[in-house]
């Protein structure tokens, strides 16, 4: 996906990016090009791919949430930033936290975010698992994301405690997701949500497939969860 196939994609989504937005993901690639040789980013590095399957991919979630309705998001196990940051460049109001466990891609997103100019971002080396039990980030956040970080029944509880009553927890998975929800909903339903749509596509020109998953938070989280860090993943809910 060339920069012109990108804007013009997004403009048939509803979404204009200003010259200012295209030179800021313009920035973003090189960034994202110059630190891999550093540190490992992303497996992803031709133009074209990182445009369609890190760029676009992260931003078609604002084709099933209304980012506009929303002021805050969480995005846990961002990586190189995805899909947060993305989105935080074509929505700009939007405080976005990011949560990491690795010191090195924390370092790399507080010098791309001043890279970018972006406003309202801040970033925190820790486990989910710990961060979502500090009083003033539990439970605090209208949005949580995590992009193919885990599946569905370990994701759960990672994001869940974040997420605000009646917020969103938004899982963005690169195929077919019908078992990992199967699985999942014991999970789910421990902590507090309910799914309310699941959203199957392909993505352009190469048609690969994705899947959007969006998980409703009706009831606090019990205080019990998130577990020690590593439990949720030797220990899902599932079981």
């Amino acid at each position: 996906m060339n920069i012109e196939q990108f804007r013009s994609s997004l403009e048939e989504k509803g979404i204009s990016l200003s010259d200012f937005q295209l030179e800021q993901f313009e920035t973003y690639y090189e960034w994202l090009s110059e630190w891999n040789e550093k540190i490992n980013l992303t497996s992803i590095t031709e133009k074209k791919e990182v445009y369609l399957k890190h760029f676009y991919d992260s931003i078609t979630t604002s084709f099933y949430v209304d980012f506009n309705t929303f002021s805050s998001l969480c995005d846990v196990g961002a990586g190189a930033g995805f899909p947060s940051l993305p989105i935080k460049i074509c929505f700009p109001h939007l405080h976005v936290t990011i949560v990491d466990s690795l010191n090195k891609r924390i370092h790399f997103l507080n010098q791309l975010s001043q890279a970018l100019k972006l406003e309202n971002t801040h970033f925190y080396h820790d486990r989910a698992e710990t961060f979502g039990r500090l009083k003033d980030k539990r439970e605090s956040f209208d949005i949580v994301t995590a992009r193919a970080v885990a599946r569905l029944s370990v994701l759960s509880e990672l994001c869940l405690p974040l997420v605000k009553k009646n917020g969103l927890f938004v899982a963005l998975k690169a195929a077919s997701a019908d078992q990992e929800i199967e699985v999942g909903k014991k999970a789910i339903k421990a902590l507090g949500g309910r799914i309310e749509n699941v959203h199957s596509f392909q993505l352009p020109i190469e048609e690969s497939e994705r899947s959007i998953i969006i998980v409703k938070k009706q009831t606090e989280t019990p205080k019990k969860y998130p577990r020690k860090p590593g439990t949720p993943n030797k220990s899902p809910i599932e079981d």
